[in-house]
This record gives structure tokens, C-alpha cells and sequence, in this order.
């Protein structure tokens, strides 16, 4: 497999009420189809071979008998395909009937999956025909040999131990302790259902946020088959609702009242990622259950993936895509941020805080939440001191925003000219301002993180931290300059998530603060340490670094789920199809691995500032990460990349 991607599919046949031959007919041209997409594993509704719906025909002997004449059928038919297939049929045990899931690869049975709670409420009643299952595997007979028949049954993939696959049917998952749960606890990753749940008025709304919740709560693949057209319409109506989930999110749902497979590629990478780092998880615990060995070829799969990835891969992830749901994400950061700086001024009994502001987006930011945390506090904004540092990059533009912002946001605006001090700084050390080096630039940032302190000691109080977690991520700060505050706001608010908090606080304010906002939203991204080329700025740090989409892209992979460079710069090149070649991509990633090693110093040694997402840097939460690790081991993937690219 491909990155830890495996394909899945969920597949409703048009079947006919008590026809197992026609029904296997429709299930082995499904087959058909999921082998041509390239899928590992299929699952098919409850009771598909004959119909959910045969309710006495059930205790009728032809039914049973042509149900395992076409489960041989199927599994004849499976023979030499790369694929792990699970349909629902009745089966007789030592004069009781069952309802279970048949696990079928390579032409052979590999075991039946049993039912354990049997519905018999409102419009069910599978009592009548079905005693519960037994949880401990026991033997069945099947073609003169012997198959495990039971619920506890873990199916694992040879060439890929992280794919352990459980089976539970339809009610099974409705129940409050769901079978699915022992079943991820034992080890299984990837939980699939074969369902007959009719429809009525709600109830897809309901079935999918329980599907979703269960993978969740699991940190699990969970592939749901619906029965569908076909059944009887006696008293209900089944509409083929199928979904398949990975840990919470949907990712692909099925229309109803049609047949319909649908296709999705789990990424076991990730879900094995959750289940480590989420210490809670417990570790695999398989006593009572029986493991059942499976193997395939994933060449074919392979193929199909390297086609098309059957999954969408966001290339904002921090950035929500829908506008209600951004702007309400955008609140609640606001809040969280300007909770925490509540907190600290409350705890220090300060007053006052100091922000240097420049008319770019961190600093704005900055200013925004500390005017909330004022307003909530009850303090006057005019004891929010804004000061403006001009040098040799300030551009009029940057300068004049950051003064209207601060007017109309009625903090106090201090200006202190800074070029003559730092240009006796230079000549105190002996350095050559015409040369434009990094002592040039750092001498700057760190003059004005002087003022600031200085200026929060007159006033007693904070010096508020500006800069944001891409920066921190890349190192893209100077060491005790910038880098260094009393309460850093932006600490844990990504680059890319910076432009729509300002954009968001643009749109519910009016008048003239909005038309500043908007202009330093329109404003290239940049320190400002350079001079001005004809007045316009002539540093911009993307040029530099690289762009903060893709450094945010690489960032929230890296962090949240220890991907391999490889996977992270094709899912990338996915991502970014359009806007970023692959060679750029290669480039940049490049640059953020080697940036991401070599500045953990500045990380180890942040100042307080509050998490807002789930991914941070702090070193006393998210990333304890030692500063002096070597890189070369992610640095030799790459090189594996640039390699296949010559």
C-alpha cells in the first residue's frame, strides 16, 4: 500500500426478495467493479444474499440451503482477487439460526461474523428467526471443513499488520456497548457493519452522526453497508444509505433510495498515529478473540491510488472552507485568545500592556485581542499602549495603518524613532550599516524589543508577544528580539489563520477601522528591515521562507500525525494541484525540515501564550522536542524524492 492509504468500499446490490442466486449475481458484478477501482475491501448490507425482508421464508429449508450454494459461489468467485469482501447471510448452527457477516478472500471463507443484538421493537422482530450470537468463536461446518462462526473474530492483513479488521451488523452498533468498542480495544482498525436500517423521517441525519461518533470514539475506519432497493416494501422502505468514516470525519456518504457503491481510501498512517499519541488509548488487549490471517497483492490498489487518491486532502487544513462555520471558528479563537490574556492581567493585577505595532497582520492581531481582553476586563483601551517603531525599512504605508489602527481602536499611540539608536549600536559594535546582513536586520528587531520592555516597565505593564506559530515553526524570529515577550497572544495561531482572524474582525466592525484592517490585509507580509525600494516595501518574507500556505500544510502533518517527508510532499502535491509544482513543493518542504531542526533553541524558550488549536509548540505542551535532534533520517526521504524526480 501506498502511504498507509487502503481502499474501502461500501456497495448496496439491487437484489430480489428470496432470489440468493440472482442477489449473488448482482454481488459478484459489484465485485467485479471494486476490483477494477482498485478497492481492498467491500462490504455488502445484512441478510443481502437473501433479503432482509423474507421474514418466515427464513425458517424455510430451500432459503437456507441456496443462501450457502451462492455464499460458494461468491467465494469461487473471489478466487485470485485482491480484495477482503463481507456479506450478510442467514446461517443454520446446531439446530439454531444465526445472522452473520461472511468474511470472504482469495476463495476462501475466512469466517462468520455473528449478530448479537437482535432487534425486536417497533418494526423489527428478529427473534423470531435469529438467536443472538455467540461471542467466543466456535467451529461451523463449511464445505467438509471447519470456519470460526462468533463475533470475536479479528481479521489481519499479513502485509500490513496495522489493517486488523472486526466485523458487528446493523443493530449491533445502535446498542450502548457495541460490539465495535471490544473490537477496536482487541486491535481492529477498520470496523465494518452490513446493515438493514429502514428509513423514516431523520433518520440518515441520525445514522451518520453515529457512524462518525463511533469512528471517533474508536479512532477507527468504519465502513457502514445499508440494504436498499430490492427489499420488501411490505411495511418499510430502505434507501441504501451507505457512509464510510475515519476517526470523526465523513468521508464519503452514499444518496439514498438508489443503489450505489461508494469508495473512500482510510489512511491507517494516521489512524495508528491517533491511537499512539492519544495516551488514554488503551493497548490492544486479544483475550476471547481469534485472529484470522488474510493476504492479498495491493498492486492493483497501488495503481488505482497513484491514479486517483480517494480522499480529499485539505490544502488550508487550520482554515475552515465554510464561511459560517470560519467565521464562527474565528470567534471562538478571538475568545480563547483574549480569555487567556484576561487571566494573566487579572493574575499580575497589571493594568497596562505594551504592543509594538507595525501594520502587519501579527501585530494587528495583537492589538485586536488585547482590546477584547480590555473590554472584558472593564479597562479603558487607552491603557493598551500601542507604539510605533519606524527604521530604515518603514514603509508609509505600514506606518500610517498602524497609527489609524491604533486611533480607532482608542489605545495610546507612543512613536519612538529607533535609527538613531540602533545606528549607534552599529557603531558602538563596529559594524557597517551599509551592509545589509543579519546583525543589519536583528539589530533592529532587537532595539525595539528594548523600547518595549522599557516602556511596560514606566507603565507596569505586559509586553504583548505578536509573533505567530508558523513563524515559530520555521524560526523566522530574532532570538531575543521579537522572538521574546511577557505574554505572546499569537503564539499557537498559524499564518495562515492570522489573515482570516483580522478579515473576520473587518467585517463586523465598521467605518474607517475596517478600511485599515483591510488595507493591511492587502499589505505583503514582511519585517520591514530592509530599506524601501521607490517607497514600497522591498523584503517579503514569502519570498525568503516560502509560502505560508505550504509551510502551514507541512506544519500541521508534521506535527499532528509524524507522517514520513514522502507522504506529506505527495499529499502536498495533491493538495496543491494548480497552484504549487512539485518541484516547488520539494523545494520548500526542504527548507521547512531543515528550519524546523535547526530553531527548536528559540521554541524551548517561549514565553506563556494560549493554545487555541490542535497544534502547538510550546515546549511545556505539544512539541517537547530536544534542540539539538539531528534531521537526517526525514532529510534522507527527501532525498529519496529529488532521486526519483532526476
Amino acid at each position: 500500500m501506498i502511504d498507509g492509504y487502503f481502499r474501502v468500499a461500501a456497495a448496496t446490490p439491487k437484489i430480489k426478495v428470496a432470489d440468493p442466486v440472482y442477489n449473488a449475481e448482482q454481488i459478484c458484478a459489484l465485485i467485479e467493479e471494486g476490483t477494477a477501482r482498485g478497492a481492498g475491501l467491500m462490504v455488502f448490507p445484512e441478510l443481502c444474499l437473501t433479503g432482509y425482508t423474507c421474514n418466515d421464508l427464513f425458517l424455510q429449508l430451500p432459503l437456507l440451503r441456496s443462501a450457502k450454494e451462492q455464499l460458494a459461489r461468491i467465494v469461487k468467485f473471489t478466487a485470485g482477487r485482491s480484495m477482503l469482501i463481507f456479506v450478510g447471510l442467514p446461517w443454520p448452527h446446531e439446530g439454531k439460526l444465526y445472522n452473520v457477516a461472511a468474511a470472504v478472500c482469495d476463495g476462501k471463507l475466512l469466517g462468520l461474523v455473528t449478530k448479537t443484538s437482535l432487534p425486536n421493537y417497533s418494526e423489527f422482530y428478529e427473534r423470531r428467526h435469529y438467536t443472538p450470537g455467540m461471542a467466543d468463536p466456535v467451529a461451523a461446518d463449511w464445505e467438509g471443513g471447519k470456519v470460526p462462526l462468533g463475533t470475536n473474530l479479528l481479521f489481519r492483513m499479513r502485509e500490513c499488520p496495522e489493517l486488523v479488521i472486526a466485523g458487528e451488523i446493523c443493530e449491533d452498533v445502535w446498542v450502548p456497548n457495541p460490539p465495535s468498542i471490544r473490537h477496536a480495544l482487541a486491535g481492529a482498525t477498520v470496523i465494518v457493519n452490513c446493515s438493514a436500517s429502514d428509513e423514516v423521517v431523520g433518520k440518515d441525519t441520525y445514522r451518520k452522526q453515529l457512524i462518525g461518533g463511533q469512528s471517533a470514539r474508536l479512532i477507527c475506519g468504519y465502513v457502514y453497508a445499508n440494504a436498499g432497493e430490492g427489499e420488501s416494501t411490505q411495511d418499510l422502505v430502505f434507501g441504501g444509505h451507505n457512509i464510510i468514516a475515519e476517526n470523526g470525519t465523513t468521508l464519503a456518504v452514499s444518496a439514498r433510495f438508489k443503489p450505489e457503491t461508494i469508495y473512500a481510501d482510510l489512511d491507517l498512517e494516521r489512524l495508528n498515529s491517533e491511537r499512539r499519541r492519544t495516551t488514554t488509548y488503551p493497548a490492544a488487549d486479544k483475550e476471547g478473540y481469534l485472529t484470522v490471517d488474510f493476504s492479498f497483492d495491493t498492486k492493483a490498489m497501488e495503481e488505482a491510488q497513484r491514479r486517483e487518491l480517494l480522499r480529499v486532502i485539505d490544502n488550508r487544513p487550520f482554515v475552515p472552507h465554510d464561511m459560517t462555520e470560519r467565521s464562527r471558528r474565528c470567534e471562538e479563537i478571538f475568545t480563547i485568545q483574549a480569555m487567556g490574556l484576561k487571566k494573566r492581567l487579572e493574575h499580575t493585577g497589571t493594568k497596562h500592556v505594551v504592543i509594538g505595532i507595525s501594520g502587519g497582520l501579527d501585530s494587528t492581531l495583537a492589538l485586536l485581542v488585547s482590546a477584547k481582553s480590555f473590554d472584558l476586563l472593564g479597562l479603558p483601551r487607552d491603557q493598551i499602549h500601542a507604539v510605533t517603531m519606524p527604521c530604515f525599512g518603514t514603509t508609509d504605508r505600514t506606518y500610517h495603518n498602524a497609527c489609524r489602527m491604533a486611533e480607532k481602536l482608542g489605545a495610546s499611540l507612543t512613536e519612538v524613532d529607533i535609527r538613531e539608536a540602533v545606528l549607534q549600536h552599529f557603531s558602538d559594535i563596529g559594524h557597517d550599516p551599509s551592509v545589509h546582513d543579519v546583525t543589519y536586520e536583528n539589530g533592529q528587531a532587537r532595539e525595539r524589543t528594548q523600547v518595549l520592555m522599557d516602556l511596560a516597565n514606566q507603565t507596569g505593564g505586559l509586553v504583548i508577544g505578536t509573533g505567530d506559530m508558523s513563524e515559530l515553526a520555521l524560526g523566522w524570529a530574532t532570538y531575543n528580539g521579537d522572538h521574546m515577550s511577557m505574554y505572546g497572544v499569537n503564539v499557537s495561531v498559524p499564518k495562515t489563520l492570522v489573515r482570516h482572524l483580522v478579515r473576520y474582525y473587518a467585517d463586523i466592525c465598521e467605518g474607517e477601522l475596517a478600511e485599515v484592517l483591510l488595507d493591511v490585509l492587502d499589505t505583503p507580509v514582511s519585517p520591514e528591515l530592509l530599506p524601501p525600494e521607490d517607497g514600497v516595501i522591498s523584503q517579503k518574507t514569502e519570498d525568503l521562507v516560502g509560502p505560508y500556505e505550504l509551510h502551514d500544510f507541512f506544519l500541521y502533518h508534521i506535527l499532528r500525525f509524524g507522517y514520513m517527508p514522502s507522504k506529506i510532499y505527495r499529499m502536498a502535491v495533491i493538495a496543491f494541484d494548480g497552484e504549487y509544482d512539485a518541484g516547488t513543493i520539494l523545494k520548500w518542504l526542504t527548507v521547512f525540515y531543515r528550519r524546523f531542526f535547526a530553531q527548536q533553541f528559540k521554541r524551548s524558550c517561549l514565553p506563556d501564550g494560549p493554545k487555541v488549536g490542535s497544534v502547538a509548540v510550546s515546549p511545556r505542551g505539544d512539541l517537547r522536542m530536544p534542540s539539538d535532534a539531528a534531521r537526517r533520517i526525514w532529510m534522507d526521504d527527501l532525498e529519496k524524492i529529488m532521486d526519483r524526480a532526476e
